[in-house]
């Protein structure tokens, strides 16, 4: 029996090592090689229109048995009778070969690897994107691509099979929106308030995020970055998915374009109960396949009333007066309802929280999703089941994504649906049918879930599901087993107990419990605020880092030179740092030190000069603001960057009055927008680009209406025409790349040192290893929270870990390696002030980087309007009356640097600190 086998893989391997163990098996149990491969590292088959039938069929019909080994791979394969090999579905890895006179192959990722004379070439070629090359020993000869595969197309009838057992639900469907379901999603104001309150809507959410997607069918954009915090530091009731952040690809794999790649990306799934593994039977496809995970209306009732897949409704809700600990209680009982279920033969279990009301609390649906995935694979019954979950707690794509990441096959969010008959439109604005909306929104959420999956370089909803791609900051062990088993957390926090209390307090806002004040219209309900997106004054709001008091503070202080302004405004802003970051749980060991007199640590002068200010393009910013940036850190002998958005020529020789515009670092992001010889040796520091904090995993962004005139000239574009960058590097695939990468730059300017920026997450410490081997000679680790560029919301708030986790990592994992002597480091994200410039010198970065906090000191006051052209001071707009409105000074800038390196100083006294490098 096949219990007697397992574990087929030991679980502690790489991912090639797993994909080795399957093959080992599969193999063994009876398959032809070649037949095995193409089962685990399938060509991309949902959209190539061209595919012949039979090969289609075989495809879609072990897509039914197994999910895709997805990412670059360049698999050479052997059973010691066939030798072979193949590329995966993206071509991400390149596979060369020759075939000599005398019949020898030679097979590697290069050409020249083998030293060959080009009189014994008979031939030589490459692989392409899913395709395979075989060697028959004993047939002695070689199979191509084609031949092979119709072969092994033909073993049995796919194409009969499939056609004859797979159920897909478009063909199925009844309309997206019938009369009898339009009424059940229609309900009057005041239910519908209560209703969403209860599953975290607030305004700014539902305008922001639901409305746009349900109007454009695409997400919003956003700017400026991510300043409130944490959510495990919050002081509101967090959606348990606000705890987890994207995973994303830098430098060990590419992230893919799903826009220019659409047509290797596929959101197609089969759901439903699975068969054996090593049998072949008409039985195996029959299953329900799914084009699309977020379920309509229609295509739900059609899901949950299939004919030969009965289904099972669990209520995931729970008594509130039974207290919070009740909580997990409940999902003990819906693990082993769901377990029951299943073993009764139950085909399809759907969660459900509809139940809930004035007493009953509904769960989580992240939580419980987790719970009940991981309670089925322990008990082997997973396979036997598709997972559906009917909930109202999940509106936005992050959400979403962590749904189908931790186990869910489809999702229905009913109350995004009921919410968007509020949806209002301008008098300029085309009305729409609520069918039409919910399409709409549908498109714009499966859209964010290709973006979200690319980021780490998946093509596959299949692969992604499940293999929870998300990194945890601030959740309890006892949640990571209970619920998200295998994902990786950088700190302990929050346990269960926390979130069934936050439950309660959302529930409590839907339905108070307290008598409202007689004043108040019982009649009239409307939305809480809770200033997630947007500052808000009023209580109960969330912290914003960048605060209209702190604003105001710090642009007195750099505007007076005011020492007694700047002191205010530092220790307003510590105070929210402590309340908002990592770092502010730390705390100087001043008990432990010997103070200094001031006067023996090092000049402020010579501080200032470890300064940098962030990669903000030319375009994204104003020519003056961007300027005053480099005016001010060329005095100060510090240095300015200038983005993905090239520089004019103009800049590079010194100014009427000798003063020096130039910008010092040049960044290179996939040698787009502006990067030419001459921008390559106008530099003293050349930056690869392979992530970036606002967005790691993808690419820029700059709206059609801010590429105009000089911008588009320098950026070589076409002006009016929008710019979304591939993501940074999308063609580097190894670290070997990088290292080629920064030898080219190192050749197009030997004077410059070449800088690879990076994000922070778990594990950057093993990648910047490598790229140091490669030759780097400058580190820049990225904090999650910062970034000035144009972003979707789901990046900026949900991507990247806290500046303090990568930095810490990488400078421990590069003294481990005895590289440390080696590299500079660098560090960004939200640094305000000396406190944070001394916190990230303890965490060993040499230098520091600055980028929200000098456009502050030049006028910004944080309207976050940056990608609307809008900016109300001339600083984050091309708007030629608007860039009137700019009174920044490079005086500005400078002095406020040289406060805050003013109190570094006095820091370095109190820990009895000479000099920066000690």
């Amino acid at each position: 029996p096949l219990a007697d086998l397992v574990p087929i893989d030991e679980g502690c391997g790489s991912d090639s090592s797993t994909l080795d163990s399957v093959v080992d098996f599969l193999t063994m149990a009876g398959r032809p090689i070649e037949h095995v491969i193409m089962m685990l590292v399938p060509e991309a088959w949902q959209n190539n229109s061209s595919m012949t039938e039979e090969k289609r069929a075989f495809y879609q019909y072990h897509s039914c048995m197994m999910e895709p080994w997805d990412g670059p791979a360049l698999v050479a394969f052997t059973d010691g009778k066939k030798l072979g090999a193949t590329l995966d579905r993206n071509g991400l890895r390149p596979g060369r070969y020759y075939i000599t006179v005398d019949d020898r192959l030679i097979l590697g990722s290069e050409v020249g690897v083998v030293d060959v004379a080009s009189s014994q070439i008979r031939f030589k070629g490459r692989l392409r994107p899913g395709r395979m090359l075989l060697i028959d020993f004993q047939q002695k000869r070689l199979v191509e691509d084609e031949a092979l595969k119709a072969s092994i197309s033909r073993m049995h009838p796919y194409a009969e099979w499939v056609k004859k057992n797979t159920v897909r639900l478009a063909d199925l469907t009844q309309p997206v929106l019938g009369d009898d379901l339009k009424a059940e999603l229609m309900l009057d104001d005041k239910k519908m308030i209560r209703r969403m309150k209860m599953f975290g809507y607030s305004y700014e959410k539902f305008d922001m995020l639901v409305a746009p997607m349900a109007k454009r069918s695409a997400e919003s954009l956003g700017s400026m970055g991510n300043d409130i915090p944490l959510a495990c530091l919050s002081k509101l009731p967090r959606n348990p998915a606000d705890y987890f952040a994207q995973m994303f690809a830098q430098a060990t794999n590419p992230a893919i374009d799903p826009i220019r790649e659409a047509n290797v990306m596929s959101l197609e799934c089969p759901i439903g109960p699975e068969q054996d593994l090593l049998k072949e039977t008409p039985q195996h496809c029959n299953r329900i396949v799914l084009e699309e995970p977020v379920l309509d209306p229609g295509r739900f009732r059609a899901l949950v009333s299939l004919e030969g897949f009965p289904a099972h409704r669990i209520d995931i809700t729970w008594d509130s007066r039974d207290g919070p600990a009740w909580m997990e209680t409940r999902m003990k009982e819906v693990c082993r309802e769901a377990s029951d279920a299943v073993s009764s033969g139950k085909a399809i279990i759907v969660l459900s929280d509809r139940r809930f009301n004035e007493s009953r609390v509904p769960i989580f649906a992240s939580l419980i999703v987790g719970a009940v995935h991981q309670h089925l694979i322990q008990q082997k019954l997973r396979s036997d089941c598709a997972l559906v979950i009917e909930t109202g707690d999940a509106f936005e794509v992050h959400q979403i994504c962590v749904l189908l990441g931790f186990g869910a096959d489809a999702i229905y969010p009913y109350m995004a649906y009921h919410s968007l008959s509020r949806v209002r439109f301008s008098q300029n604005e085309p009305k729409m049918e609520l069918a039409k909306m919910i399409e709409n929104y549908r498109v714009a959420v499966h859209a964010g879930v290709l973006k979200v999956m690319s980021k780490f370089g998946i093509s596959t909803l299949m692969s992604y599901k499940g293999a929870g791609m998300f990194q945890a900051v601030g959740l309890s062990q006892k949640v990571i087993d209970t619920c998200f088993t295998g994902c990786a957390s950088v700190i302990g926090g929050v346990g269960l107990d926390v979130f069934a209390v936050d439950a309660l307090r959302l529930h409590n806002q839907a339905f108070p419990r307290r008598e409202l004040p007689p004043l108040v219209d019982m009649d009239v309900e409307e939305f809480d605020e809770d200033g997630v997106y947007h500052f808000r004054s009023i209580h109960d709001t969330e912290l914003h880092m960048n605060h209209p008091d702190s604003i105001a503070k710090v642009q007195d202080a750099a505007r007076r030179n005011s020492r007694e302004s700047y002191r205010e405004f530092s220790d307003f802003q510590n105070a929210l740092v402590d309340r908002c970051e990592l770092r502010g749980s730390f705390e100087l060991a001043l008990d432990k030190c010997t103070p200094i007199a001031i006067e023996e640590v090092e000049s402020v002068a010579a501080i200032v000069k470890r300064f940098a200010t962030g990669a903000m393009s030319y375009g994204s910013i104003s020519e003056e603001a961007h300027k005053a940036l480099a005016i001010a850190m060329n005095r100060i002998g510090g240095r300015s960057n200038t983005g993905e958005g090239g520089e004019s020529d103009d800049r590079y020789l010194p100014g009427a009055n000798g003063e020096n515009k130039r910008s010092a670092i040049k960044q290179i992001a996939s040698g787009r927008f502006g990067v030419t010889s001459q921008y390559l040796v106008n530099a003293d520091e050349l930056q690869i680009k392979l992530a970036q904090g606002a967005k790691p995993g993808e690419g820029g962004e700059l709206p059609g209406h801010k590429v105009v005139g000089k911008i588009a000239e320098t950026r070589k574009s076409t002006p009016g025409v929008g710019l979304i960058s591939p993501p940074p590097h999308h063609d580097m695939y190894s670290i070997e790349d990088v290292a080629q990468l920064i030898s080219d730059l190192k050749n197009a300017n030997p004077e410059a040192r070449v800088s690879v920026k990076l994000v922070s997450k778990v594990g950057v410490g093993i990648i910047a290893a490598g790229i140091v081997k490669g030759k780097t000679d400058h580190l820049l680790i990225s904090g999650m929270s910062g970034g000035t560029g144009a972003a979707k919301w789901t990046s900026i708030k949900h991507a990247g870990l806290p500046w303090e986790i990568g930095l810490a990592e990488t400078h421990q994992t590069l003294v481990l390696n005895g590289l440390r002597e080696k590299v500079i480091l660098q560090t960004d994200g939200q640094i305000k002030t000396g406190r944070d410039v001394v916190y990230a010198a303890l965490l060993g970065a040499e230098e520091v980087c600055f980028s929200t906090q000098p456009l502050i000191a030049l006028g910004c006051i944080m309207m976050r309007k940056c990608h609307l052209n809008t900016c109300p001071v001339g600083i984050a707009t091309q708007d030629e009356e608007l860039r009137k409105k700019f009174t920044g000074k490079p005086e500005h800038v400078l002095n406020y640097l040289f406060l805050v390196g003013e109190e570094v100083r006095a820091i370095m006294a109190q820990l009895g600190i000479r000099k920066y490098d000690d």
